[in-house]
């Protein structure tokens, strides 16, 4: 088969290991069903309309000299084409039997731009995404993080700037809860520009470790590299920022007190239940962007999934580290021991939401996914059978 020279062949070759070893079936030892127009008629008609995009995978997928041309045959108005929409034969292991191969390729297609993207697309993509980020270097995957520690601290220095404001002519708790909706800005810039957040990133990056691709340490270094820059980040532009904009007027020590006290006001184990739910709401907003197929619609859904977030209240690991860190420096109710404390059950708190939440269940709805196809393809390899003899 003649190889695409696009600049996704590579994100290709990361896809090969997608289906773990322990979902494989053995090379089937029985003789493949000749292709015929009953065969591709008993296929078409045992999936049904739903599955009309995937049934152009499947009657395709036995001729090698056409797959170059067919499968580009639907592509993006933007020129943007997914991995999960070219994957061919040789992109997946030889030990892989051609019934696994066929499941693969049919549960992951997605060519049909009319309709939402199909689950298995949705997390196939993130899971080759992830690969690719496992593969950056250190000064790289540190200098993301970093930036985002940086980027997302503009969320709190606008909010607590309308915070102050509002608390003049506003109840405390209402001045609170209103500058809370201003939350999603960090968060956009931060998404849409690709930096490197350590709670949109949670469940993204564990996914190649629970498909048995990258091993557990290389997922713990990496989200230490990550937690590492994000933090850093944060508590330099709470040094320097927050420090200007007290300079500016724009808001207190006092303003920043009453927000340090809104996030600490608890007791450990509620700031670790709110943590949780935070990381699964910011694993669900990860599955969410990478569901939608252009901008706009990513901002949309990153601006209620956060401004959420800020509307409850609840703890977010980086955000939390800033706004409890500017109290620590120009605050007078925040010591280093509570500083210190926050930030690990917050940490903690997020990683469970995200992956266990997330990440582990979506995984194994992928993985029935992959039994329920194979079962079909088995009844209709059958009922050709049938038809034959």
């Amino acid at each position: 088969m003649s190889q695409n020279n696009t600049p996704n062949q590579s994100r290709h070759q990361d896809a090969q290991d997608i289906l773990p070893d322990s979902e494989r079936l053995p090379a089937s030892t029985t003789n493949h069903v000749q292709q015929n127009d009953d065969a591709n008629d008993t296929l078409n008609s045992n999936h049904g309309k739903d599955n009309t995009e995937h049934s152009y995978t499947l009657q395709h997928s036995h001729s090698p000299e056409n797959n170059d041309t067919d499968i580009h045959t639907h592509s993006h108005a933007d020129d943007h084409i997914k991995a999960t929409e070219e994957l061919d034969n040789d992109d997946l292991p030889e030990e892989i039997s051609d019934e696994d191969k066929e499941t693969i390729k049919k549960v992951a297609g997605d060519d049909n731009l009319s309709q939402a993207k199909s689950y298995a697309s949705i997390l196939v993509e993130q899971v080759i995404h992830a690969k690719e980020t496992f593969e950056r270097s250190l000064g790289s995957l540190f200098t993301s993080a970093f930036t985002a520690g940086l980027e997302i601290g503009i969320s709190f220095f606008v909010i607590l700037s309308a915070f102050a404001l509002l608390n003049d002519v506003l109840p405390s708790r209402y001045a609170m809860v209103l500058s809370s909706l201003l939350y999603p800005i960090g968060f956009i810039i931060v998404v849409i520009g690709q930096s490197l957040l350590f709670t949109e990133q949670t469940s993204l990056l564990s996914l190649p470790v629970l498909n048995k691709i990258e091993p557990l340490h290389k997922l713990l270094r990496l989200w230490g590299i990550v937690i590492a820059g994000n933090i850093v980040g944060g508590c330099l532009f709470a040094a320097l920022m927050i420090g200007l904009g007290l300079h500016m007027h724009l808001f207190t020590d006092h303003a920043i007190d009453a927000y340090a006290e809104h996030i600490l006001g608890f007791e450990w184990w509620v700031i670790f239940g709110s943590a949780v739910l935070a990381g699964w709401m910011m694993g669900v907003a990860a599955w969410l962007v990478t569901s939608a197929r252009d901008t706009l619609s990513r901002i949309v859904l990153v601006s209620i999934i956060t401004g959420s977030i800020g509307f409850l209240g609840l703890h977010h690991s980086i955000v939390g580290n800033i706004e409890v860190f500017s109290a620590l420096l120009y605050g007078n109710t925040v010591s280093l021991w509570h500083y210190l404390i926050f930030l690990v059950v917050v940490l903690v708190g997020n990683t469970v939401g995200g992956v266990v939440f997330v990440a582990v269940l979506k995984n194994r709805t992928f993985l029935f996914e992959i039994e329920r196809v194979k079962g079909q393809a088995a009844e209709a390899r059958a009922e050709v059978d049938r038809r034959r003899f």
